[in-house]
């Protein structure tokens, strides 16, 4: 027995959207005498494999909130059981992802990407020496992450050992970053068959001559995004250049234009009260040219978001973007989800949230079309706290607002 996804909510009304709780915080235990440990469940990515109508929900399994407590990855199967009513049933209960894992490594920042030609899921990952945090890794300007991925040929049912790709894809760059990671959410294939995985690394930008450990703080680092990408159909891999304005937790999406070209767009997280937006225009290389005005608005110290393209159904087709993310620039709340009908234009997003996913406590989520003009998510949200559950709904844009 599984678990059923509603397709729709009472006409109109935005607030009842109906949700399914795909991973939920369990309840605290103390250990210790007045330790407590708590099971919690953070950073949601998501992919739907069309040939097998299923999705596929990951996050990561922590013995607390912190990101130190991060232990194992973890995923849940839902199927399309029903076309006509677009009903999912997903598994009871979730799978640990035992053989995505090193050594006394905590595995973290679930990035999923499908290779569509030869059927392979890559579930890319970081993983992190134990209790080493990311302060550790800027208190000592060292990298001690590991950049990993495992494959499924078989929609998720069973996974490969872990490939390290560090050494071969990274290289002597790790020597000029602190902490990096991968995403989080999904990954992209391009048009060409490029595959895409978005990602960040911290590099240090004090002052030259400034080494006391006393500097040696967040306030001296920031992060720049990059993409890792692979023409081969995920044999061998590359990194891309990292871009030149602050811009960390990212996604990306490719925008196709009415010729046919295509630009990769990069979506990122900042501490600047804004988001950065980017194109690329040599398929993820790089990141040469910085969308302005900046109208994304970014919630208190940043919070991750998702975006995604999809192709308007006019003739011919448009490229747009969606984009999920906390609504208020204060607080992680009200997860809005806003459109941009010209994606080379970053004056193009709705100045309001075309919907709200969940009305509260929200923070991390992860977009994904699996029929034409019909969307999901997966998002961290609650009633008390953003961190409650990770929730799964199905969407359509209302027409009255496009």
């Amino acid at each position: 027995m599984g678990i059923t996804t509603p397709s729709r909510s009472k006409p109109g009304c935005l607030k009842e959207i109906n949700k399914t709780t795909i991973f939920k915080q369990e309840q605290p235990q103390t250990w210790c005498c007045c330790f407590k440990n708590q099971v919690s469940y953070r950073i949601p990515a998501l992919v739907y494999l069309n040939d097998d109508q299923i999705f596929l929900a990951f996050a990561e399994k922590r013995k607390t909130l912190s990101d130190t407590n991060a232990e194992v990855l973890v995923m849940r199967r839902g199927t399309m059981k029903d076309a006509k009513t677009q009903q999912v049933e997903w598994v009871s209960g979730h799978q640990l992802l035992s053989s995505a894992c090193l050594p006394n490594h905590r595995s973290m920042n679930p990035c999923p990407v499908y290779e569509r030609e030869s059927k392979t899921l890559f579930l890319f990952f970081v993983c992190v020496p134990t209790r080493v945090s990311e302060y550790e890794q800027i208190r000592t300007n060292k990298s001690q992450g590991r950049l990993c991925y495992v494959t499924s040929k078989d929609a998720g049912k069973t996974w490969s050992h872990t490939v390290d790709l560090t050494a071969d894809v990274i290289g002597e760059q790790m020597k000029e970053w602190a902490p990096f990671a991968v995403g989080p959410g999904h990954g992209v294939q391009m048009k060409s068959g490029r595959l895409i995985v978005p990602a960040y690394a911290y590099r240090y930008t004090g002052k030259p001559d400034c080494t006391s450990c006393c500097c040696l703080s967040f306030c001296c680092f920031t992060p720049f995004a990059l993409a890792f990408y692979s023409d081969d159909q995920g044999i061998t891999w590359k990194v891309g250049n990292q871009m030149d304005v602050e811009s960390c937790e990212c996604q990306m999406a490719e925008i196709i234009d009415e010729e046919g070209k295509s630009t990769l767009y990069c979506n990122a997280r900042t501490r600047l009260g804004y988001r950065t937006e980017a194109l690329s225009y040599n398929f993820g290389e790089d990141f040469s040219t910085v969308l302005f005005p900046n109208n994304l608005i970014e919630t208190g110290n940043g919070c991750q978001g998702s975006v995604l393209s999809f192709l308007e159904q006019s003739n011919p087709p448009k490229t747009w973007l969606l984009y999920s993310h906390p609504s208020s620039q204060k607080n992680r709340v009200d997860l809005g989800l806003y459109l941009n009908k010209t994606p080379l234009d970053s004056s193009g997003w709705s100045d309001e949230p075309l919907l709200i996913l969940h009305h509260g406590p929200s923070a991390y989520s992860d977009l994904v079309e699996y029929e034409p003009g019909r969307f999901a998510c997966l998002m961290e949200c609650g009633t008390e706290h953003e961190n409650e559950e990770i929730a799964f709904l199905l969407f359509k844009l209302p027409e009255k607002k496009l």
